[in-house]
C-alpha cells in the first residue's frame, strides 16, 4: 500500500511511515512529495495521504496523526502510547505532555536541516522510532542513577544541597505577566514561545516550570487559569457560553464545556444556575 504525504519531514511525518511499516503494513511505500502536490499525486498514485489538512489521517483537537494511526487501526499498546505522547508534544511544541518531546524536537531538527534527502532522513529515523519504542515498551522505568555510587550522590544532592526552598528564580515573574497578558489578551502562547522570549531552554522551562506554578505543568497551569477566568465570567456577566469559550481561549463551546467539567465536576450551564442561586439565597 502507498502512503504519501508532505516533503520535509520532521517528526509527525517520520513516527506515522515508522508505526505503519512496523505495525499496520511492513510492506508500505512511503512518498514524500511538495505540499500543493499532495493530493494530485495521492489520486494519480492511489496512495494514502496523512497528516495534511483536510484528509482523513491528521490531526484532531491537541492530538496528531500519530494518535489517530493509534486509533483508527486499534493499535493498543503501552509502550505506543507513551511513545504518542512524546510525539504529540515535539509535533505540537506542547513540551510539557512528556519529559522527553523536548529532546525528540531538537534531535529531528538537528537531523532535518543536515539531511536534505526524504528518504535517507527517515531510514534513520526508523531506527531512532526503534529504540525509542523499545525504552517506552521495557525500559521507561529505568534510570541512569541505579548504580550504587550514583544513587549514593544522588541522595547527598537531595539531602544537602536540595535543602530549604530556594527562591523563585526571575524569569517566573516575567512568565507569570506573560500568562496574564494572554488571559488578558485572549492571546495564545505555547512554552516554545515562553521559552524564546525568556531565552530559556524549553526543557529547562518545562522541567522547572511546576516548581513555581502550583506544581502544575504548563499545559495544566494555562488550563487552570482559563477555567479560573471562565468561572469568574460566568458568575459576574451575562455573555452566552459560546462568548465565554472565546473569551477564555478555547476553539469552541463543546471544547470548553469538556474541559470546565473534568476541572470542576459541573457543566458551565449548570454551574452558572448553581452560582445564581447561591447569590439569591444569601440576598
Amino acid at each position: 500500500m502507498k502512503w504519501i504525504t508532505r516533503e520535509r519531514p520532521k517528526i509527525d511525518r517520520i513516527a506515522c511511515p515508522w508505526l505503519i511499516k512496523r505495525f499496520i503494513d511492513v510492506n508500505a511505500e512511503i512518498i514524500y512529495v511538495p505540499f500543493d502536490q499532495v493530493i494530485a499525486k495521492a489520486r494519480e498514485l492511489d496512495a494514502v495521504p496523512f497528516d495534511l489538512p483536510g484528509v482523513e489521517y491528521s490531526h484532531y483537537e491537541d492530538q496528531c496523526t500519530f494518535d489517530y494511526f493509534l486509533k483508527k487501526h486499534k493499535l493498543n499498546d503501552h509502550g505506543l502510547d507513551r511513545i504518542a505522547a512524546i510525539i504529540r508534544g515535539a509535533d505540537t511544541d506542547r513540551l510539557d505532555f512528556a519529559p522527553q518531546a523536548a529532546g525528540l524536537s531538537a534531535i529531528f531538527l538537528g537531523l532535518s536541516q543536515n539531511i536534505k534527502d526524504d528518504h535517507e532522513l527517515l531510514e534513520i529515523g526508523m531506527k531512532i522510532y526503534d529504540g525509542l519504542y523499545t525504552w517506552a515498551k521495557h525500559l521507561f522505568d529505568q534510570k541512569h542513577t541505579q548504580a550504587p555510587v550514583e544513587q549514593l550522590l544522588l541522595e547527598v544532592y537531595h539531602k544537602y544541597l536540595k535543602a530549604g526552598k530556594k527562591r523563585a528564580p526571575a524569569w517566573t515573574m516575567e512568565l507569570r505577566e506573560m500568562i496574564q497578558d494572554q488571559m488578558d489578551t485572549n492571546m495564545s502562547i505555547s512554552l516554545r514561545q515562553a521559552s524564546d522570549e525568556l531565552e530559556i531552554n524549553p526543557a529547562y522551562l518545562s522541567r522547572e516550570f511546576s516548581k513555581y506554578f502550583d506544581n502544575l505543568s504548563f499545559g495544566d497551569y494555562i488550563r487552570k487559569m482559563r477555567i479560573d477566568k471562565a468561572i469568574a465570567l460566568l458568575e459576574t456577566t451575562v455573555y452566552s457560553l459560546t462568548e465565554v469559550a472565546y473569551l477564555t481561549g478555547f476553539s469552541d463551546q463543546s471544547h470548553f464545556s469538556r474541559i470546565f467539567k473534568k476541572q470542576t465536576g459541573e457543566n458551565p450551564s449548570a454551574y452558572r444556575r448553581i452560582a445564581r442561586k447561591g447569590k439569591k439565597d444569601t440576598k
